[in-house]
């Protein structure tokens, strides 16, 4: 080989090596919310059709708001066989419900309901009415068996709605690596998957949301965080929330006492190894409140988290695990 073909084939090499490989990104609607989807494809491709038909599939799984959904039936108590993510949504909700003592409760739909934060609200409560909804909730009541879901009682309703967004991150990241995409960032209404980096070797930033003072106030950030082979679900009160005669009622309800959580906690992010369990574990500590999560975090390594919470005069306060903090790169 001359000189010359030795330089055209590395000119050649180094340009190839050189290129740069742009990110493919999309956005659209899923769940009732958003959906934001970074990755980097050296092949440039887009799999938007390919996620909005996952995520179509997804829905008429678990979700409330379509009514042949096999939860819609489950909890009509029609006779339908389980799929994959029914099963998978209710195997790590009793996990967490196991772990947590049922602060978190995919039984608690009705409560919720009741207070006037689903699908067919009414927000006519009194306590007569939350002791007679007490009596069928609980996660101690309900099981799979042979691929049917069996209650103790029929009136028993599942809900997944602080599971199943994170769970639908993850399908997403599952969907992505299958298609040999090692670098993406998932976003489906603040619930984020980050795997890899982006092509310079920096880590994926993900912003945690300042407490509004009011439902409507413009979004600001608190805290910049750099992930990566990492997942962050946030849990809030101060965006969900009604008032009545004067009285805020939080959309966050403790499952044991089957009212709205009055504690000072206003938002939870924690960050976990993937993005169902980060959400259900916010949600979870925003029922159990600062110190019984923070105990909670003392036996579990593999989880870390980031709490705001207003002291005796109003004024926000913060607490961090150690590991939380590695992640933090920006303050505000």
């Amino acid at each position: 080989m001359n000189k010359f073909s030795v330089f055209l084939l590395g000119f050649l090499f180094s340009c190839t090596f050189q290129k740069e490989i742009k990110p493919v990104k999309f956005v659209g609607e899923a769940q009732g919310t958003y959906y934001s989807i970074i990755y980097y494809d050296s092949a440039g491709r887009n799999f938007q059709p390919q996620i909005d038909s996952l995520l179509t599939a997804f829905d008429r799984s678990v979700s409330l708001w379509v009514p042949n959904s096999v939860l819609s039936c489950v909890n009509r108590n029609e006779e339908i066989s389980l799929d994959k993510y029914f099963v998978d949504n209710f195997s790590l909700s009793m996990q967490v419900a196991a772990e947590t003592d049922g602060a978190f409760d995919p039984t608690v739909g009705s409560l919720v309901r009741a207070w006037g934060f689903g699908f067919d609200a009414s927000r006519k409560v009194d306590s007569r009415i939350v002791d007679s909804i007490l009596e069928f909730t609980g996660y101690q009541k309900v099981r799979i068996d042979s691929g049917k879901l069996l209650k103790e009682d029929d009136r028993t309703t599942i809900d997944f709605n602080a599971i199943a967004q994170g769970y639908s991150v993850d399908l997403v990241g599952e969907f992505l690596e299958i298609q040999g995409i090692e670098n993406y960032l998932v976003d489906i209404g603040g619930e984020v998957k980050a795997t890899g980096t982006k092509p310079d070797g920096s880590l994926w930033r993900v912003g945690i949301e300042k407490p509004a003072r009011h439902k409507n106030d413009e979004r600001e950030l608190k805290e910049v965080i750099e992930l990566r082979n990492k997942s962050v679900a946030t849990s809030g009160s101060y965006r969900k929330f009604y008032e009545k005669d004067g009285v805020r009622y939080s959309h966050t309800i403790d499952p044991k006492t089957g009212y709205p959580v009055q504690h000072s906690l206003l938002s939870v992010s924690v960050v976990a190894g993937n993005t169902a369990l980060a959400d259900a574990y916010a949600t979870s500590f925003m029922v159990l409140g600062l110190e019984k999560a923070q105990q909670f975090l003392k036996n579990h390594p593999e989880l870390d988290a980031f709490f705001i919470y207003a002291d005796d005069k109003g004024h926000y306060q913060t607490f961090a695990t150690e590991g939380f903090k590695k992640y933090v790169v920006e303050e505000y």
